[in-house]
Parts: C-alpha cells; structure tokens; sequence
C-alpha cells in the first residue's frame, strides 16, 4: 500500500472481527496508530453494521496495524453492497 492511498478491503482483525472499510495508511511515530478506517463497518454474514455504531457518530478511526491479521478483496457484491450504504 502507498502512503495516501485509500481502498477497500476486508479486514480479518485480531479480535475475530470482520469489517469493510476505506483504508488508508498513514505515516506516523513508533506506537502510534497507522492505519486510517474511513467508514468501516462489520461484515456479519450478508449484513453490514457501522463499526462502533452504539459508541459514536464517528465514521473515521485509526487503528494499529498490529491488529489486522490479513486485508483481502471483498467480493464484488459485497464491495457494491458496501459502496451503496457508504453513498
């Protein structure tokens, strides 16, 4: 990924989460959060929820990249699903 570039993906998080969500990476210092989630939401079978929806009206977080396990491409249904909640 370069640096500025924003994508989306699935992220398998270490906490057994699956999300979609804009990525962007980001530079930043030893310890703190790298990577920039733009709308991400949690993938539960066929359904999409807001990441954090019960916390806060926020719709961009940072998160250390240590947590994700792997980031793949969703498939094409998904993204659309996703691209149209995200309108």
């Amino acid at each position: 990924m370069q640096m500025d570039e924003i994508m989306v993906k699935l992220l398998i998080l270490s906490e057994d989460q699956i999300l979609i969500s804009e990525i962007e990476d980001v530079g930043s210092e030893m310890g703190e959060p790298d990577c920039k989630l733009i709308n991400p939401f949690i993938v539960n079978g066929d359904n999409l929820e807001p990441w954090l929806v019960s916390l806060t009206n926020q719709n961009i977080f940072m998160i250390h990249s240590d947590k994700i396990l792997t980031l793949i491409d969703p498939k094409p249904t998904l993204l659309e699903k996703y691209q149209q909640l995200t309108k």
